[in-house]
C-alpha cells in the first residue's frame, strides 16, 4: 500500500474539505464511541474518516470491505475483543457509528466507491478528480433530500 497521502480515502477526504471550504479532523475520536471491552476491561475509542466541527458533520469512506467479505481484511481465522471475526467487528462498529453519531447531534455521511468513479474492484485509480467532487457535493448537500442515505441532523 502506498503512502497514506495516496489512499483512497484520503482523496476521498480532500475531495470533502475541498468541496466543504474548510478541513477536516482525520481520524478523529468522540469520547463517547467506543469499541468493544478488551481484556482489561479498558474500550477503545472509535475513530471517524473525518469530522468537520463547525459543520457537525462526519464523514465515513466505507470502502469494499465495509459492505463484503474480503479475507485479507477479515482475518476469518483470528477473533477479535468482540468475540468475532474482524469483518463482524467492523460491521459490529459500523452499525455503532450509524447510530451513536446521530444519536450525539451530528450529521453522517457514508460514501462508498460506488457512488464515485471506481474500478470493478471499488478502488478510485482513476481519481476523476471532477465527477468524484460532483459526487460527493451531491452526498454532502445540506438537505435530507438529496441524498437519502444521509440522515438529517438531529435538532
Amino acid at each position: 500500500m502506498g503512502a497514506r497521502a495516496d489512499r483512497d480515502e484520503a482523496y476521498v477526504l480532500d475531495l470533502c474539505d475541498e468541496y466543504l471550504g474548510q478541513s477536516g479532523l482525520r481520524e478523529h475520536r468522540f469520547e463517547w464511541l467506543r469499541g468493544d471491552p478488551g481484556a482489561g476491561g479498558r474500550r477503545a475509542t472509535l475513530p471517524v474518516d473525518g469530522y468537520w466541527p463547525d459543520l457537525e458533520l462526519v464523514v465515513e469512506y466505507r470502502e469494499r470491505q465495509h459492505d463484503q467479505p474480503v479475507a485479507i481484511f477479515d482475518k476469518p481465522e483470528k477473533l477479535t475483543i468482540s468475540g468475532v471475526h474482524r469483518g463482524k467487528q467492523r460491521a459490529l462498529y459500523d452499525r455503532r457509528r450509524d447510530t451513536e453519531i446521530p444519536a450525539h447531534g451530528l450529521r453522517l455521511a457514508i460514501i462508498r466507491p460506488s457512488n464515485l468513479d471506481a474500478n470493478n474492484l471499488g478502488r478510485l485509480r482513476r481519481r476523476n478528480r471532477e465527477a468524484d467532487l460532483a459526487a460527493i457535493a451531491t452526498i454532502l448537500a445540506p438537505t435530507p433530500a438529496a441524498n437519502p442515505d444521509v440522515p438529517a441532523r438531529n435538532n
